[in-house]
């Protein structure tokens, strides 16, 4: 404990001697709940810190699902709420001392035969219904407030759900501030509770095959997740989950490898200089430090590594200039690197509430209290649990676009090359292969046995949002087996193999 203490001890002392002698002026430490309110503006969802309106207690039963079908408004009056199969609900979190779990499930436009896909939206602490509404939902926002149909909509091809979570995310909400998750076991025993009486409600879509997608943050949720499922199942408690593979968008899993790859990555792309990245790297060992020190030495050095480590982020972005770290090809105009604001409008629209049965429940964009509660959790290394999955035949996607910086797909390919398992030295021979749709290279693939890596072209942070039927075309291929398939990728001829990404 002594060495510990030491060794932490250097490690503010590192960090406090770069701050001193930088000339970034504005590289410097803050508060963790200021800086995810800093982060969540940017994006401009004006958060509010997760406080339930509790008047309307519609929504409060004993039975564990409380679930609707709806129709949004401006929808098509002669489709029935059956046609449409869209349902909305709470779960009463079992584990808990008084929190509620929203989702959204929308049937599959093609067939309920189709898989169950699940959607996790990171932050931490951001809802569900940026994805739905901006990403692959069924429909997306118009700027007159209507909603139009999403051609390449994941619905199309799965049976799609999306939850608000961790608790106080979105509509999701509890009276009791103590029901705020701290790390991957209580995330992780929520969602699979929820799955459990979800399927229990639905049990028609309890054969199906079961997918685990999302982005950001959920590079942290989904492989935890994961692992729940796969333990419940080997321990046959409750019900049977048809786990099939777990996918993670610009995730951030392995923190260690991961903020390593940034100055590299910066410097690849343009927006820094060889001189910019031989000053911030000098972070890096007391980052790397820290990072080791959190996996085993409790909360204080988790904080620290935070902290310490994201003075590398923060320091790029300061030498990079007025970029937008979701998609570097963009501007981030004033403090609004995108314009979300029309979700809360919507949502804010009685009829909607009234449609979703959400009573006076507020929605929370982005909670800055769930961002703070999980700070504990941010550099703990999530790729640990992840080969017992591979050994099993689970599948894992890990997918990227070529244009973020913040979770960049240098720091994701490197994660996923590392990581130690039995097919490893395959998948590190394996060749990158052009993944194809249209006839045009829309990424590069490099798969092996059930692992596959592929980086995205003319996208940034949120794929689906920048290359919809690309993302559609990887969920159709991956879920059915064909993701690497030669002749799905090929181009007409010869394939084009590459030697490096």
């Amino acid at each position: 404990m002594a060495i510990s203490h030491f060794f932490f001890i250097n490690i503010i002392f590192t960090a406090l001697s770069f701050l001193l002698q930088s000339n970034l002026s504005s590289a410097n430490l803050v508060l963790p709940k200021s800086q995810g309110e800093a982060l969540i503006r940017q994006l401009n969802l004006f958060p509010t810190d997760a406080e339930p309106v509790l008047d309307d207690r519609s929504v409060v039963s004993d039975k564990k699902i409380v679930e609707k079908r709806f129709r949004f408004p401006n929808i098509d009056e002669g489709v029935s709420v059956e046609d449409l199969g869209h349902h909305a609900g709470y779960y009463n979190l079992p584990h808990s001392h008084d929190a509620r779990l929203f989702y959204f499930f929308f049937e599959s436009r093609n067939s309920t035969d189709d898989p169950v896909v699940i959607w996790l939206t990171g932050g931490p602490g951001c809802s569900s219904e940026l994805a739905l509404f901006y990403e692959n939902g069924p429909f997306k926002i118009a700027d007159n407030l209507s909603l139009v149909l999403n051609e390449y909509g994941w619905d199309k091809v799965s049976n799609l759900i999306y939850v608000d979570q961790p608790t106080g995310t979105g509509f999701s909400y509890s009276s009791d501030r103590r029901d705020l998750r701290h790390d991957e076991n209580g995330v992780s025993n929520d969602l699979y509770d929820f799955l459990q009486a979800f399927f229990t409600e639905h049990p028609q879509f309890a054969k199906n095959d079961f997918f685990i997608t999302g982005e950001s943050y959920a590079g942290h949720y989904i492989p935890a997740f994961a692992a729940r499922i796969h333990q419940g199942n080997k321990a046959k408690e409750g019900l049977h989950v048809n786990l099939k593979g777990f996918a993670i968008g610009n995730g951030l899993t392995d923190p260690a490898i991961q903020y390593q790859a940034y100055t590299d990555y910066a410097l690849d792309m343009g927006i820094i200089q060889e001189s910019d990245r031989n000053r911030i790297n000098r972070l890096l060992p007391a980052c790397e430090l820290a990072i080791k020190l959190c996996g085993t030495d409790g909360k204080i050095t988790c904080a620290a590594s935070f902290l310490i480590c994201n003075m590398v982020f923060t320091s790029i972005l300061n030498r990079a200039g007025n970029i937008n770290h979701y998609d570097i090809r963009k501007k981030c105009i004033g403090q609004l690197c995108y314009d979300f604001s029309n979700l809360n409008k919507f949502l804010n629209q009685k009829p909607v509430r009234h449609a979703l049965g959400v009573g006076d429940i507020e929605f929370v964009s982005c909670s800055p209290a769930v961002y703070q509660g999980l700070i504990m959790d941010w550099m703990r290394n999530l790729e640990v649990g992840i080969p017992a999955l591979l050994e099993d035949g689970v599948k894992l996607l890990v997918y990227a676009g070529e244009y973020d910086l913040i979770c960049n797909w240098l720091g994701n390919f490197r994660w996923v090359n590392a990581m130690e398992w039995s097919g490893q030295q395959n998948f590190t021979a394996s060749p990158n292969i052009p993944f194809n749709v249209d006839g045009a290279e829309a990424g590069l693939l490099k798969s092996y046995g059930p692992l596959s890596f592929l980086k995205v072209h003319n996208a940034g942070h949120m794929v689906p949002m920048d290359q919809p039927k690309a993302a559609l075309e990887m969920l159709t291929r991956w879920t059915r087996g064909e993701l690497s398939d030669v002749n799905a990728n090929a181009n007409v001829g010869i394939l084009k193999m590459v030697t490096d990404f």
